[in-house]
């Protein structure tokens, strides 16, 4: 079976989508509606913006969102089995199987934008990578701390994000060490995503997303709360909110990928970031680039 993933925050380039944009009408068209839906012209910054205008929060969802949606609408052959996204790359998938438009997406993805980036602003919050450290040690290390600090994105087996206020994520840190992990590193980033910390932000979507049409989609979403298959857009919708504030279980969906039947990942998007996770989780895989 062939499953298709999309990338999330942090894959974004200068110059992404330039060469769609210039080599295939359908995307040229897509970019500008694009452009018309959020106001300002992204398409310029992603095509000539500096690597600090790209991060501000507003563009890079959407930029990262757009270079996926729109390269799987061009790809000649696309035929998904089964889709996942990393955190904003969910978004992206779910545009890939039908459960979303690509203008209700946009509007999701920019609204998801502008609350992440309010709710960083009420509490310094932060996120860390850690490395070579069992999910268990770093999860116990988590529930030790006095504060808001969380496991937030399981990336692959020895490689997990953590996630909360700040002075409880740089104390997490010291004891990660302590306990034998390679590294603990503070990562530059907003805020604290997939933490409690973006209840603000989860309250705002929720209301975004209940208000939008989803339908039932060609093939099932393997979703990051869940790490398992969906194809009822109720559930999907449910997921989707509760999303923001929970742990993104990308090892875990990819686990159940291949148990499920997935022969082949086909990285639709920027970077090949989510390529060389799938590698690590199962060094049998097969993937690939679009």
């Amino acid at each position: 079976m062939k499953a298709y993933v999309f990338p999330g925050q942090g894959a974004q380039f200068t110059g992404m989508g330039k060469e769609l944009y210039e080599n295939s009408p359908l995307a040229k068209e897509l970019f500008e509606k694009a452009n018309d839906i959020l106001g300002f012209r992204i398409t310029d910054i992603m095509f000539e913006g500096t690597a600090e205008e790209l991060k501000e929060t507003k563009v890079t969802q959407p930029a990262v969102f757009l270079h996926s949606v729109i390269l799987a609408k061009t790809l000649a052959d696309f035929k998904p089995e089964m889709v996942a996204g990393h955190s904003l790359g969910e978004f992206s998938a779910l545009v890939a199987n039908g459960a979303l438009s690509f203008e209700d997406g946009l509007k999701l993805v920019s609204q998801r934008a502008l609350a992440m980036q309010k709710a960083c602003e009420i509490t310094p919050s932060t996120m860390a990578a850690v490395l070579n450290l069992e999910d268990k040690i770093v999860e116990d290390i988590c529930d030790s701390i006095d504060g808001v600090v969380v496991a937030a994105n399981y990336n692959c087996p020895g490689q997990l994000v953590i996630s909360g206020e700040y002075k409880a994520v740089e104390l997490a840190c010291e004891k990660m060490k302590e306990a034998g992990a390679k590294r603990a590193l503070i990562l530059p980033v907003g805020g604290a995503f997939h933490s409690p910390m973006m209840e603000p932000a989860r309250e705002e979507l929720a209301a975004a997303i209940e208000g939008t049409t989803f339908s039932t989609p060609i093939c099932p979403v393997y979703q990051n709360v869940t790490a398992s298959a969906v194809s009822d857009p109720a559930e999907i919708k449910k997921n989707l909110i509760i999303q923001l504030t929970a742990p993104v279980k990308w090892t875990q969906s990819v686990q159940k990928m291949i148990q499920d039947g997935a022969t082949s990942f086909t990285e639709v998007g920027p970077g090949k970031v989510l390529a060389g996770l799938i590698g690590k989780i199962d060094k049998e895989a097969v993937t690939a680039n679009a």
